[in-house]
Order: structure tokens, then C-alpha cells, then sequence
């Protein structure tokens, strides 16, 4: 099965040449969604704040696909300061129903932009 990039009603414009989101052979990969408001591109100080929009982001973003998280099998948490790590488990957290998926959490030297102290990556299998 060909790769194909679906049509996106609510994507944030990419910062650079990528593309938001890929299918290919029954699984969606999301590139990182980082912490910019979809409707007014704003980013909200703080790690709490941040988390919040990105988890909200990519549920708009998994809604446009006809997926929810209970589809996610896969996500990798890029955080600017390991410190914040339990912060943003206590927000990730309340996105999955049932049993979470399998993810990776790790601390990164920076991030696109310096304000960005989050991003998220996922795969979801339709």
C-alpha cells in the first residue's frame, strides 16, 4: 500500500517541509505537534499549559482522521527539561480511556522554537 497524506481540516501549518500526518499500510504517523493554538497560533507559557494544548491538538487532529486516542499505539514525548516529567504525565494521562499506549518520554538539548518546552509524536492504527 502507498504512502498517502490525508487532507487535514484543522492542521497547524508545518514549520518546515514536513508533512502533519502520513498513512501507510493501516497505520497514521503525526508528525510532532508542539505547542502553537491551531486557531490563533498563540503559545502558552509554562509546561502544564503547553501539554493541555498539544494533547488537545492532536485530538483535533485525530478527529479530522476518524480516529480517537484509543487508536494511538505509539507516542514519543520530547520535553525540554526531564523535570517536567510528572507534570506532563498527570495531563497526558487523562487523553486515554482505557489502557495507554506504549511511549517514550525523553529530554532534548531544544526544540524548534525556545518557548516550546513540549512535543509529541504518535502512530495510530486505523
Amino acid at each position: 500500500m502507498p504512502k498517502t497524506i490525508p487532507s487535514l481540516t484543522n492542521a497547524p501549518a508545518p514549520l518546515a517541509p514536513y508533512s502533519v500526518v502520513t498513512e501507510a499500510a493501516g497505520l497514521v504517523f503525526m508528525s510532532g505537534q508542539v505547542p502553537i493554538g491551531i486557531e490563533d497560533g498563540v503559545t502558552p507559557d509554562g509546561i502544564a499549559a503547553q501539554t493541555e494544548l498539544v494533547m488537545a491538538n492532536i485530538g483535533t487532529l485525530l478527529s479530522d482522521l476518524g480516529l480517537g486516542f484509543v487508536d494511538v499505539v505509539k507516542t514519543t514525548i520530547f520535553l525540554g527539561d526531564i523535570g517536567d516529567y510528572a507534570t506532563v504525565n498527570e495531563i497526558y494521562g487523562r487523553s486515554f480511556d482505557t489502557e495507554p499506549p506504549a511511549r517514550s518520554a525523553v529530554q532534548v538539548a531544544a526544540l524548534p522554537k525556545p518557548e516550546f518546552l513540549i512535543e509529541v509524536e504518535l502512530i495510530a492504527a486505523r
